[in-house]
C-alpha cells in the first residue's frame, strides 16, 4: 500500500504540481488524497485586432453545496444568448462542457450533435478510500457559430445521471455538477493589435491540495493597456469562500461586486453579470496593473481552504480550472517556415531546397535578413536569410543549394529548417510565438545507379586494333527507358561530359574497349556497360593485280591484312617453286622480286604466281595459300 501511495504521488507531481507548499508532517499523512490532473498548456494563439467573449450556463438548478439530492439539481438542458456587434467578425469558437464522472463525449447544441475533440480528467479524494473523477470536453464549433450567429444556444443531452446513481460519493461530497460554455474569438477593426492566448487543460484545488501555481509561457507584452485575463472554472460554490483567492504575479484579483477578492469562484459570468451559474464560473479581470511591458511569463496562483470562524473547523471549496485566456497588446512578427520540395540529381550529394518563410500569425512585419538555418540530426549544414521585409500575412519563397557534408552517410534523412535561427540555436527577432519556427521534411538522395553489363559487340579490325560500331544495335537488350546517351567513360557519364555524338558510327581505338550507355528513367537513369571487342577477321586475298604504276591496283592488296595482322609474313613463289619475294606489314608486293640470286628488284614477267601467307596470329595458325595472276 505504501508503494502504491508513493508511486501515485510521483505521478501526480510529474503531471500536475507546479508549486506545493506543505510541511513534512502534512505531506506524510496527506498523499492518499492526491488525485490526477492534466496541466493547463497553450492550446491556441491568435494575433491581430482580436478580442473574445464568452457565454454559458449550468445544468445545476441550485448550488450543489446546499443539498445532497442529486435528482433535484440537474436540468436536462440550459441556454444562453449570444449578442455580437455587426462589426465583430468571428474568427474561432470553442464549446466546453464538463461534469462529474469520466466524461460524456457527445452532446447537442441547438440541433447539432457535437462530439468532443478531446477530453480532460481530474480526480479528488474526499476521503482516503474514495476517488471521484471529473471531466471536461471541448469541440471546435466555429462554423456553427458563424452560421447561426446571434441567437439563443441551448445545450442538451449532457447526461451524468448514471454516474451519480452508481457513485453516491458525488452527492455526499456535494460535487455533483454539469455545465457548458462557448468561447468566441472575434476581430474588430477598432481594436489594438492584440495577442490572445488560450490555455486549457484541467487542474484542481481542494481541501487536500489547497494551492496551485500555474506558469503561462509564450506571452509577449508590448503594452499593458487593456490587458485582461479570463477563466473557465467548475464546481465553485458561493457559500464556500474560505481561503479562496486567485492572483496574478503575486497580486490578488477581484472584480467587485461580482467577484470579491476572497470569493473568486462563486457561479458568475463577468460578460453578462449573471450570478446564478451554479458551480460554473465564466469570468475575466483587467490586469493592466498586474503585468509589465516586456513580460513573457504570467504566474497564476489559486488557493482554497481556511478555518471557519463560526465553528472553528477547516473548510475548503473544490475548484476545477478548465482554461485561462489572456488578451495582451502585442505588435510582433511570427516567423514560420515551410520546405516545399527537396530535389537531388542522381548520384549527387547536392540538394536543392525550395522553401517559404511566412509571417502569418503576426501583428508586425518580419524584418529583412532574418536568419534561416538548416540542420540534419542537430548539425548545422547551411544558412541563409530572408531577403525582404515580410508583411503581416505575407511570405517569401527562396531556394538554396546545399552540399551535404561527409557526416551525412545515409541516403534517407530528415532536413530541419528553422527560421529566425543564427546557426547556434539563437533567435534574433522577438516573435508572437517562439515555438513554431521549425519545419521537418524527409529527404531521399538518389544513389548512383549500379552498372549493368550488356552482351559484347564484336567488329573486325580495320587497322591498328580499331573498328567501327553501331552502338544503337545494343538497345535491343535495354527495355522501357525514355532516352539514351553514350559516353567513353563512367566519369564522363556521371558528369554529363564528352557525349558520343554519332553512336551509329563509333570508332573504337582499342580492344577490348567499353562504352557506357545512360538510359533515362522517370526518376533517374540506369547505366549499362557495353564491351566492344575488335578482332582480326580472315584477310581477303585478290586473284590478281597490275603493277603498272597507273595508280590503280598497283600492289598485291590483301584486304584486312596490313596494320591488322601486323606480324604477318608473305612469301611469293614462281611456277617453278622458287621464292622470289618475301614481305611483311611494312613491305608490300609491287610485282618486283626481292629474293633469289639473279632477279632481286627486277620486275617479274606476266604470269601466275603462288603465295604463302603466314598470319602469325594465335587464332589463325594455318597459313593461307593460293595463286595470284600478275598482268601489266
Amino acid at each position: 500500500m505504501l508503494l502504491y501511495y508513493i508511486s501515485t504521488l510521483i505521478l501526480y507531481i510529474y503531471q500536475c504540481m507546479r508549486s506545493l507548499i506543505i510541511t513534512p508532517l502534512i505531506f506524510l499523512f496527506s498523499f492518499p488524497y492526491i488525485g490526477i490532473c492534466q496541466e493547463i498548456d497553450l492550446f491556441a494563439q491568435f494575433n491581430g485586432r482580436y478580442n473574445y467573449t464568452a457565454i454559458g450556463n449550468t445544468l445545476n438548478s441550485l448550488e450543489n453545496n446546499t443539498t445532497n439530492l442529486c435528482e433535484t439539481l440537474l436540468l436536462p438542458s440550459s441556454s444562453a444568448s449570444l449578442s455580437m456587434q455587426p462589426n465583430q467578425n468571428i474568427i474561432a469558437a470553442y464549446l466546453f462542457w464538463a461534469g462529474s464522472g469520466l466524461g460524456d463525449t457527445q452532446v447537442k447544441l441547438n440541433d447539432s450533435i457535437i462530439t468532443a475533440d478531446d477530453t480532460y480528467n481530474v480526480s479528488y479524494f474526499p476521503v482516503p478510500s474514495l476517488e471521484l473523477f471529473y471531466f471536461s470536453c471541448y469541440a471546435e464549433i466555429t462554423n456553427q457559430i458563424i452560421s447561426e450567429g446571434n441567437t439563443d444556444y441551448e445545450l442538451s443531452e449532457l447526461d451524468i445521471s448514471d454516474v451519480l446513481t452508481s457513485q453516491a460519493g458525488y452527492c455526499q461530497s456535494s460535487t455533483n455538477f454539469a455545465g457548458w460554455s462557448i468561447y468566441i474569438i472575434y476581430e474588430e477593426a477598432t481594436l489594438p493589435l492584440n495577442q490572445i492566448n488560450l490555455f486549457q487543460g484541467l487542474e484542481i484545488i481542494n481541501r487536500n491540495v489547497q494551492e496551485k501555481v500555474i506558469t503561462l509561457d509564450n506571452i509577449n507584452v508590448l503594452d499593458n493597456i487593456g490587458a485582461k485575463i479570463g477563466f473557465l472554472a467548475w464546481e465553485g460554490d458561493n457559500a464556500l469562500n474560505f481561503g479562496e483567492s486567485i492572483s496574478i504575479n503575486g497580486n490578488v484579483l477581484s472584480n467587485p461586486p461580482l467577484n470579491l477578492a476572497n470569493n473568486a469562484f462563486n457561479g458568475t459570468n463577468s460578460f453578462t453579470g449573471e450570478t446564478n451559474l451554479y458551480n460554473c464560473d465564466l469570468d475575466f479581470y483587467n490586469i493592466e496593473n498586474n503585468i509589465g511591458i516586456g513580460d513573457t511569463q504570467v504566474e497564476i496562483k489559486l488557493t482554497t481552504g481556511a478555518i471557519d470562524p463560526s465553528n472553528n473547523q477547516f473548510r475548503a471549496d473544490l475548484i476545477i480550472l478548465n482554461n485561462i485566456i489572456t488578451v495582451l497588446n502585442s505588435q510582433l512578427p511570427d516567423a514560420t517556415p515551410s520546405i516545399n520540395s527537396i530535389t537531388n540529381d542522381c548520384g549527387s550529394r547536392t540538394i536543392e531546397v525550395n522553401y517559404t518563410a511566412y509571417n502569418l500569425n503576426s501583428t508586425d512585419p518580419l524584418p529583412a535578413n532574418t536568419p534561416i538555418a538548416f540542420y540534419i540530426e542537430g548539425v548545422l549544414i547551411a544558412q541563409t536569410q530572408t531577403q525582404n521585409t515580410i508583411p503581416i500575412n505575407g511570405s517569401e519563397a527562396g531556394t538554396i543549394s546545399i552540399d551535404l557534408p561527409t557526416t551525412v552517410t545515409e541516403n534517407n534523412f530528415i532536413l530541419e529548417m528553422i527560421v529566425d535561427d543564427d546557426g547556434n540555436g539563437n533567435g534574433t527577432v522577438v516573435e508572437t510565438m517562439e515555438t513554431n519556427n521549425s519545419y521537418l521534411l524527409r529527404a531521399n538522395l538518389i544513389p548512383l545507379p549500379q552498372i549493368t553489363d550488356l552482351n559484347e559487340m564484336i567488329a573486325c579490325d580495320v587497322g591498328y586494333n580499331s573498328a567501327t560500331y553501331n552502338l544503337t544495335e545494343a538497345l535491343g537488350q535495354i527495355q522501357n527507358h525514355l532516352g539514351f546517351q553514350y559516353y567513353n567513360t563512367i566519369e564522363d557519364l556521371n558528369n554529363d561530359f564528352n557525349e558520343i555524338i554519332d553512336p551509329e558510327a563509333f570508332e573504337a581505338q582499342n580492344t577490348p574497349e567499353s562504352v557506357f550507355i545512360k538510359a533515362d528513367t522517370s526518376a533517374c537513369y540506369d547505366i549499362f556497360q557495353l564491351p566492344l571487342i575488335t578482332k582480326n577477321c580472315p584477310p581477303i586475298v585478290p586473284q590478281g593485280f597490275s603493277p603498272n604504276n597507273d595508280g590503280f591496283n598497283d600492289f598485291f592488296k590483301i584486304q584486312g591484312l596490313y596494320t591488322i595482322f601486323e606480324k604477318h609474313e608473305l612469301f611469293i613463289y614462281n611456277r617453278y617453286g622458287t621464292l622470289i619475294f618475301k614481305g611483311n606489314d611494312a613491305l608490300k608486293w609491287y610485282g618486283k622480286s626481292n629474293e633469289g640470286i639473279n632477279n632481286q628488284g627486277d620486275i617479274i614477267p606476266v604470269g601466275t604466281y603462288f603465295y604463302v601467307l603466314e598470319l602469325n596470329d594465335e587464332n589463325f595458325k594455318t597459313p593461307l595459300t593460293g595463286w595470284v595472276y600478275v598482268n601489266y
